[in-house]
């Protein structure tokens, strides 16, 4: 088998890829080739070689060798740092908030209970 070249950032066929959790990757390789995958691994293995990372990517490979499904979903497009919020308002009220705080009396010059010289 011959060694795939590595590329550069912007030539990956991941989007991003730097920025990616560990968590996020087995989603976004979900649709990549063996090349593709084979791109992945050899950058990684250049330039981070997190091992967590080299695994996961080795993994999804064998995987597709065997003959697994590719899934959908282009592996280009950006993803969201966070997800976003739901649409519904908050619970938090009045009939649901906490009692007021006080501040403590040494801090609070207007406060009778504060002892006086």
């Amino acid at each position: 088998m011959a060694e795939q070249r590595s590329l550069d950032r912007d030539e990956l066929p991941v989007q991003d890829y730097d920025h990616l959790t560990l968590g996020e990757l087995p989603t976004r390789i979900g649709s990549l080739g063996t090349d593709a995958l084979r791109q992945l691994l050899a950058y990684e293995r250049e330039h981070g070689d997190r091992l967590p990372v080299v695994q996961v990517l080795e993994r999804r490979l064998a995987a597709v060798e065997s003959g697994a499904d590719l899934t959908g979903g282009d592996p280009r497009a950006s993803t969201p740092a966070s997800v976003p919020s739901p649409e519904a308002g908050s619970t938090v009220g009045p009939e649901t908030s906490g009692p007021p705080v006080n501040p403590p009396s040494h801090g609070d010059p207007t406060n009778p209970a504060q002892p006086r010289g």
